[in-house]
């Protein structure tokens, strides 16, 4: 059974990448169910369309407009011209905004040019966190969930690419650590054998120089260095296993999940790991504009996020590759990935994750809300004007069926959802020190 699924989905994949561009065969007003979920064949990735096939009801609605926030907008105005990319794909003299607002498909480094911008795209450009998100995970056929973790922070401290609060547009602190980003997610509040564990990691801005993160027990009270090829292997990969997962390399957490370190928002790995193609742009359906907190999707027995709002946008598919690293003991465990990018907003709507074999192995379906709270009853958590942010992102293993939604912020959790640029968290936040300690 297993093999036979895994023939459907790659067919599936052959299909759409060598399907001609067809015109749009949804309008506004329509719902896609299983039962006409070929009307949407081509419009979305391989992985998400086997989404739809399996449940998860998309409503179609006009396409609308993502604006900026205004810092943002002029920090691209004033350091954009000054930027460089250099013929190795480094990024030079960056300092806020958007590096390359004009990308022109017909250069060599266009790939590379939007990756960066992805990196450095709008949604968060400061600090970030969530005071509450959950990762729901449910086996093949199963509605009810396998697991449930949920943490006490979740987000990242940026050094780099600041517009809103000081100090801006760079923390000086880069110069002596060379880091761009500090992320974290812990303390774990539940399932209660992991409380008090999680998972911190610095991003470097030096080339050759791999990320670093740790990983903290909150049973053993051991803080553990991990390698940088485990950052693209699930977490708790060993309860996994008993599920069928034909990938994995094994961890130290036995939490059941298929979510990896470098999959968060699309793709959280060091853009300089991976060489990118671009493999054109197209007219594609993506959900930018939804509802927050999301709703799990009742129609797949919970797998997905529906229903929500999809419109269609133009986006930019890219495939990344990942470099041989010989130093770390071979290849990254997800070789290869295609990403497809908002042209506007530069999230990522959807990635597919291909396996060491070729094969379509993982798909990713990102959500994202505009608005200026990310919860209908945020008093605190208020922006001075809309922003994007993210939703859910669901991440499903198409070989064996088994899923994991993470909600941002959790649906029913009481906490207003997502502190952007608003200082909540500073550069010693996100750190092994602050892990350990659990707050």
């Amino acid at each position: 059974m297993r093999a036979s699924r895994s023939l459907s989905v790659l067919a599936l994949a052959a299909a759409f990448f060598l399907a001609p561009a067809v015109n749009a065969e949804v309008k506004p007003g329509d719902v896609i169910t299983t039962s006409n979920s070929a009307k949407v064949a081509n419009l979305v990735s391989p992985g998400n369309y086997q989404l739809v096939r399996q449940g998860m009801i998309m409503k179609i609605v006009p396409t609308s407009q993502l604006e900026w926030p205004p810092p943002y907008k002029a920090a691209t105005e004033q350091y954009s011209p000054q930027v460089v990319l250099t013929p190795g794909g480094n990024l030079l003299n960056y300092k806020a905004g958007l590096p390359f607002p004009l990308v022109d498909a017909n250069d060599p480094q266009a790939a590379t040019k939007i990756m960066w911008n992805f990196e450095f795209r709008p949604l968060n450009t400061d600090d970030l966190d969530a005071p509450h998100i959950e990762a729901v995970s449910r086996g093949p056929g199963q509605s009810h969930p396998v697991e449930v973790m949920s943490f006490g922070h979740f987000g990242y401290y940026k050094s780099i690419g600041r517009t809103e609060v000081e100090p801006t547009p760079i923390d000086k602190d880069i110069y002596q650590t060379g880091l761009a980003y500090r992320f974290g997610a812990f303390p774990v509040l539940e399932p209660a054998e992991m409380r008090g564990s999680g998972i911190v990691r610095a991003g470097s801005v030096l080339p050759g120089v791999e990320d670093s993160a740790w990983e903290y027990s909150g049973q053993s009270r051991r803080l553990r260095r991990l390698p940088a090829i485990e950052l693209s292997d699930s977490f708790g990969v060993a309860a996994m296993s008993s599920a069928g997962s034909q990938y994995g390399a094994g961890g130290a957490t036995t939490y059941a999940s298929t979510l990896d370190p470098d999959s968060l928002f699309g793709f959280g790995a060091k853009p300089t790991d991976y060489d990118y193609r671009l493999m054109g742009e197209r007219s594609m359906l993506a959900s930018v504009n939804g509802t927050s907190p999301a709703t799990a999707c009742a129609q797949d027995g919970g797998r997905t996020v529906c229903p929500e709002n999809w419109q269609m946008r133009r986006l930019y598919v890219i495939e990344a590759t990942a470099k041989h690293r010989p130093t770390l003991g071979g290849n990254t465990i997800v070789p290869r990935r295609v990403l497809y990018i908002d042209s506007e907003g530069w999230f990522i709507t959807a990635a597919d994750l291909y396996g060491p074999n070729g094969q379509l192995w993982k798909t990713i379906a990102d959500f994202h809300a505009y608005s200026d709270r990310a919860t209908p009853n945020a008093r605190v958590a208020v922006w001075p004007y809309k922003r994007m942010f993210e939703t859910a992102q669901v991440d499903e293993d198409l070989t064996t069926g088994f899923s994991t939604t993470l909600y941002s912020p959790a649906h029913d959790s009481g906490n207003e959802g997502w502190y952007i640029n608003t200082g909540a968290v500073d550069k010693t936040f996100f750190t092994p020190m602050r892990l350990e300690q659990g707050r």
